[in-house]
């Protein structure tokens, strides 16, 4: 069991897809990545590897015929290796998510539920593609959850100081300081243990978002179900159709005009400001459309099996500027910026792993 064999087991080039869905996540709830957004992205590591290592264990049988190189049927790795990382990765996701607070820790409880149902029952079933879906729908949700319950101290602190030195100021005597400093003291260790946003907001803020990549995500992986065999043009074709529909969607609504913006947007500044805004959106959901779409397209014309492989591939790395997309969308340019600097490491490291 050598460290490349783990690499392909474990799909490491396709890891870089994974940080995006947190931030993205985070970026839709109107909160700047913090602690527990880095938390939700490891266990978003976590449960994604888990599911990788599942997935093999799960189609070895079927691997040794289609996929005799893999891990397990070439025997580099042992089925029994690959179920037991299976299992430690899912309890170290759910130990980080468990760390970010109880609200991340259910939503990384179903999806470590949806990860282990897709590899060991409905993979091959015609709920799989859904199955898959609603795993990075959840990863999404999961980085939105976990970042708007953490504490805004920065912003509770300074307030809360400035009300507890000036009424103490104005009046001379002990009693009187000791009066205003306590309250104040007080209300300064609520706000900053208060979450910002509350957590039920999370998930109906995030969902637009969410449902954007879980769309995107169904239509790769209903074309994945053919990449062994090819064939099939209907299902590249499908998808193309999708990541299309799914482009116009994610400029359709223009930053700084559509998101609590209010009276500014209206003005000549406003709308000064939004510009760059909306350029780099269509800028990254450009970049989208021409990863996903052109090995689509050749996988539509001629369906072989490394075409459509191919096309799986470049879906999967699609999913990289869709997240920076969706995270300038809601106004956090940096943050998309950030994301998208995964791509030349997620191109470098797919050249020596497969993606698929």
């Amino acid at each position: 069991m050598t460290a490349r064999a783990w690499a392909e087991l474990l799909r490491v080039s396709a890891l870089f897809t994974v940080p995006g869905d947190a931030l993205a996540g985070a970026a839709a709830v109107g909160r700047r990545p913090n602690r527990s957004t880095a938390l939700a992205v490891g266990a978003s590591l976590c449960l994604y590897e888990a599911g990788m290592a599942l997935n093999d264990w799960a189609d070895r049988e079927e691997d040794a015929v289609d996929r005799p190189h893999r891990p397990i049927p070439s025997g580099r790795i042992t089925p029994r290796a690959a179920l037991t990382a299976a299992g430690a990765l899912t309890a170290a996701g759910l130990a980080l998510a468990a760390r970010a607070g109880r609200p991340a820790l259910t939503v990384a409880t179903g999806l470590a539920a949806t990860v282990w149902a897709y590899d060991l029952r409905l993979k091959h079933t015609p709920a799989g593609p859904a199955a898959m879906a609603a795993a990075r729908g959840l990863d999404l949700l999961l980085g939105a959850t976990a970042t708007a319950t953490a504490p805004a101290k920065a912003t509770a602190t300074a307030p809360a100081k400035a009300t507890a030195t000036a009424p103490a100021k104005a009046t001379a005597t002990a009693p009187a300081k000791a009066t205003a400093t306590a309250p104040a003291k007080a209300t300064a260790r609520a706000a900053a243990t208060a979450p910002a946003t509350p957590p039920r907001s999370a998930v109906p803020a995030a969902l637009p978002a969410a449902a954007l990549l879980t769309a995107h995500t169904y239509a790769v992986t209903a074309v994945s179900r053919h990449e062994a065999q090819g064939g099939s043009t209907t299902a590249p074709l499908a998808a193309l159709t999708a990541v299309a529909a799914l482009g116009g969607a994610v400029v359709r609504d223009r930053p700084g005009e559509t998101k609590g913006a209010g009276e500014v947007a209206r003005t000549g500044e406003g709308k000064r400001a939004a510009a760059p805004a909306r350029l780099l959106v269509t800028a990254l959901t450009g970049a989208y459309l021409r990863t996903a779409g052109r090995p689509l397209a050749h996988a539509a014309l001629n369906p072989s099996p490394p075409l459509t492989q191919r096309a799986v591939g470049g879906g999967i790395r699609a999913m990289i500027p869709l997240q920076a997309a969706l995270a300038a969308r809601a106004g956090a340019s940096g943050t998309a910026l950030a994301v998208m600097g995964l791509v030349p490491l997620a191109r470098s490291l797919a050249r020596k792993v497969s993606l698929t």
